[in-house]
């Protein structure tokens, strides 16, 4: 029998940990400039991608980093340190073409990195998948089950996607370009927190 107390803590879990209200703005600098069709693709991209992530993860991430030689602290370094990339593009690139007269790359697509990797299915996503799945119990009925709730966190962030678009008309402009300096602020001090994270995990530091 499945532990429903068990169930509604891996779905918040998920749900706080991939944070789908908190990816909207980032969505929104990351595609800014893109048609409406365009962001919809890279969206629908991002999810497509996040999900088959956190599947493979749940079913093989234990066994596949281990093989590899990886361990999960140095995941979290890893994923921070593109992490913190980003954020330096977000808060540096945009002034500095303008300034040069230059012009952003539009066949720049942000679905694979950063969107699908690692802001959705970052390093704590994938983490915890590998954790819940191994504590969901014998058989693979609690195992679905867990894979269900990361779907449905995916579909919640896919929906959100698409009402992108007005939530930009809405904050205009130079809403979009301080909220844009502000988040890459935030995204640095986040990447900053995956690198400590995983010093931590390695017992070089404690918390």
């Amino acid at each position: 029998m499945i532990d429903t107390g068990f169930l509604i803590t891996s779905f918040v879990t998920l749900f706080v940990v991939i944070d789908p209200l908190g990816l909207i703005p980032l969505f929104i600098a990351l595609t800014q400039g893109v048609s409406p069709e365009q962001r919809r693709a890279v969206g629908r991209r991002a999810c497509t991608i996040a999900a088959a992530l956190l599947i493979v993860f749940g079913l093989l991430g234990e066994k596949l980093l281990t093989f590899v030689g990886i361990s999960m602290p140095a995941f979290r370094i890893a994923g921070g340190i593109l992490l913190f990339l980003t954020a330096l593009d977000m808060l540096f690139e945009r002034r500095t073409q303008r300034r040069e007269g230059q012009h952003a790359d539009p066949a720049h697509d942000p679905s694979v990195f950063p969107l699908a990797m690692p802001l959705i299915a970052g390093p704590g996503a994938l983490a915890s998948m590998i954790l819940l799945v191994g504590k969901s119990g014998p058989g693979w009925t609690g195992a679905g089950l867990v894979f269900l709730e990361a779907m449905a966190v995916i579909a919640i962030v896919f929906l959100l996607f698409q009402v992108a678009g007005p939530i930009e008309r809405a904050l205009g402009r130079t809403g979009t370009m301080v909220i844009t300096r502000l988040l890459g602020m935030l995204l640095a001090a986040l990447s900053v927190q995956f690198v400590i994270d995983g010093i931590v995990g390695t017992g070089l530091l404690t918390s």
